[in-house]
């Protein structure tokens, strides 16, 4: 019988061995960042409480931000693919913590609004340059366990955060921005101190040829049908994925469920993916990648559309189980799918495009959402349920498409 110490011992290597230094420091920056990430989630708290907004001027510095960061990641990838990933990672963390810290100390609704549009445009910066970074650094035969130990490094860091920022925020706010902007300038100067710079020489333009050259390889990006396809199924889905933070706690408290029966409800999210990822990558990266995320995209629509049936805070909990299996699915190979779709020149455009689906994502879902809650609880989520089913099948019909490029792209 084998020993535990020797069992886990070869857990650890099938998950965590063979990938390269420079990913690793890209993965302790990231952790190190999601750690210190205390501003988005109470900066609601931050207007109303320390700032003593009124509600609809916090609103409107929410939606500043929201607008801000629309924008983030397309211009985000498009300086990945003409200044490099390493230069672009480090300038929009330290773009960000400079941003965050005048968020801090604005004083008066306009300047509080211009700082927030300035921490909404460059706080995901960096996510297409390190889209691209693990594309360019890591084989795509590993490049499914890569992205999901990213993304286990982002909710672990991040649950860590949350609890970690209710405790701080009572020494002052002014001590979370400091912190969340010191852990922004760490993970641009290990990265820029650890790791490489991998855009191909090709793409490094001169300046005299970065305009024409720019725009046309936007222009690339959105007539490569294939991507827009699969771009498009992105956003259907991240408008279902993001009723979990809109709609959902309105639901519940509608239901008669207290505040903190949300927080439960969603810290089995967090727990699931922490216990649950590791285990994962490494399998999902030998199977089909269309087939995984159609199984995501199940999972997804499986666990909303249970919603419909819940009533108690457990009930809801369940469902949130249900849909992080498929959160994890989807997380860990659609960055995978944009990486083999996308051309190496361009990948920080691509992984740009593709990440402001999520943003668009948490645009639609509460203006869709909140009105079909009107119309009952059972509508939304079985309206859910049904987006999945199509996304579901978008996915199957791209899928042969999609195992042509991959094999074209190894």
């Amino acid at each position: 019988m084998e020993r535990p110490a020797g069992a886990a011992g070869r857990f650890a290597r099938r998950a965590t061995g063979g990938l390269p230094r420079p990913f690793w420091v890209l993965w302790a920056g990231t952790l190190v960042n999601r750690l210190g990430m205390f501003v988005e989630p109470f900066l609601a708290l931050y207007l109303s409480g320390a700032r003593h907004l009124p509600l609809t001027e916090v609103g409107a510095v929410l939606a500043s931000y929201g607008a801000g960061s629309l924008f983030s990641q397309l211009i985000g990838g498009a300086l990945a693919d003409r200044i490099g990933r390493r230069g672009t990672l480090t300038a929009g963390m330290l773009a960000n913590a400079a941003a965050l810290l005048g968020l801090g100390y604005a004083r008066g609704l306009g300047p509080v609004v211009a700082a927030s549009v300035a921490a909404g445009l460059t706080i995901d910066l960096y996510r297409p340059a390190a889209a691209a970074l693990v594309a360019d650094l890591v084989p795509a035969a590993d490049r499914a366990r890569a992205y999901g130990l990213i993304f286990w490094a982002v909710n672990l860091g991040f649950s860590v955060a949350m609890v970690a920022g209710g405790t701080l925020a009572r020494a002052g706010f002014t001590t979370l921005f400091w912190v969340d902007a010191a852990t922004c300038a760490m993970f641009g100067l290990l990265v820029w101190r650890g790791v490489p710079e991998t855009l191909p020489a090709a793409g490094r333009m001169s300046s005299a040829g970065r305009g024409r050259a720019g725009r046309e390889s936007f222009l690339a990006v959105f007539a490569d049908p294939l991507f827009m396809a699969f771009a498009l199924i992105g956003l259907l889905e991240a408008s279902v994925y993001m009723q979990a933070y809109t709609t959902l706690p309105l639901a519940m408290s509608r239901a008669g469920l207290p505040a903190q029966g949300f927080g439960i409800a969603m810290a089995v999210n967090g727990l699931v993916i922490v216990v649950a990822q590791p285990a994962t990558g490494a399998w999902l990266g030998r199977r089909d990648h269309a087939r995984v995320l159609a199984c995501g995209v199940l999972f997804l629509g499986l666990g909303f559309g249970l919603t419909s049936l819940a009533s108690s805070v457990w009930e809801y909990a369940g469902c949130v189980a249900v849909w992080t299996v498929g959160e994890i699915l989807l997380t860990n190979v659609a960055s995978v799918v944009v990486a083999a779709l996308a051309p190496e020149r361009l990948r920080g455009r691509y992984s740009g495009v593709f990440g402001t689906t999520y943003a668009l994502g948490y645009l639609i879902a509460p203006l869709a959402g909140t009105r079909l809650l009107e119309l009952g609880k059972p509508v939304l989520w079985l309206c859910c349920a049904a987006a999945c089913a199509v996304a579901v099948a978008g996915q199957l019909a791209l899928g042969p498409a999609i195992r042509r490029r991959e094999e074209v792209t190894g």
